[in-house]
Order: C-alpha cells, then structure tokens, then sequence
C-alpha cells in the first residue's frame, strides 16, 4: 500500500481532466467545421482555457501513472482507474446534473467492490517491478 497514494493521484488527476474537458467543450458550444478551416478550429479547441486545463491535466495523470507502473504491477495498478469513473459519475451528477441513476449506482458499487478486491489481493505493493522480474529470472535459472 505504500504507493496508494501515488495511484489514486492518478485517478483524482485523470477524472479531473475529465471534468475540464466537459466544461470545455460545454462552453465551446456546438462544434461545427463547415466555412472553417478544421486546424483552426482544431487549435481553437486544444486552446481553449479549460481543454488546455484539463489536456495539461491529463498529462500530469500519465507522469503520475507512469511512476506508478515503474513500482508495481500493471495488473495491480490500472484497474484502479476505473475509480476515476465513479468520480466523474459523482461530480457530473453534482456540477453538471447528468443523471445518475439506478444502473449507474449498480456500476459503480460493483466497481467500486472490484477495487476494493483488487487492492486486497497483496499484489505489487512495495517491490519495485524490476526486482519482481528479476527474482523470477533467478528462480528460473535455477531449476535449470
């Protein structure tokens, strides 16, 4: 557990990109490329004050979650992302009242359990992921 705290600033950093992305792309208004040179439009969008936010938001994420994948387990670490989806389902419902309702709760208890199992499970804690490697590299040579 000693690199939770690493993970889940991942996941608070990808579903707040999220949450900038939407209120981006909400004050934007429709998007339309006819009469317009699309990489323009394209450069208006990616320059917006909160697409910008939440782009430069996202690759703060990947930092944070490529550290993480360089001290545990991929299959330890990523389905905590899935996390971010409650977050955004929760703060959607409260920012930008999108519906959350009977079998989006479902969705996310059952996420939520999964995690929560996933966490249980020991796997990745506290061994860097090159040492894991290494370790079974040994073991391999030795039943040779």
């Amino acid at each position: 557990m000693k690199y939770l705290p690493f993970i889940l600033f991942t996941v608070m950093t990808n579903a707040a990109a999220q949450l900038m992305l939407k209120q981006g792309m909400m004050s934007l208004g429709s998007i339309s490329f006819e009469g317009t040179n699309p990489l323009l439009k394209l450069l208006q969008i990616v320059f917006s004050p909160w697409v910008f936010a939440g782009l430069l938001t996202f690759v703060i994420s990947m930092a944070s979650h490529l550290y993480v994948l360089s001290k545990v387990e991929l299959s330890f670490a990523y389905p905590f992302l899935s996390l971010a989806y409650v977050a955004v389902a929760v703060f959607a419902y409260y920012v930008f009242h999108e519906d959350l309702n009977a079998w989006r709760i479902a969705g996310i208890a059952f996420i939520c359990v999964g995690t929560v199992l996933i966490a249980q499970s020991g796997r990745g804690h506290d061994e860097p992921v090159v040492a894991a490697s290494a370790e079974t590299t040994k073991t391999s040579e030795l039943i040779r």
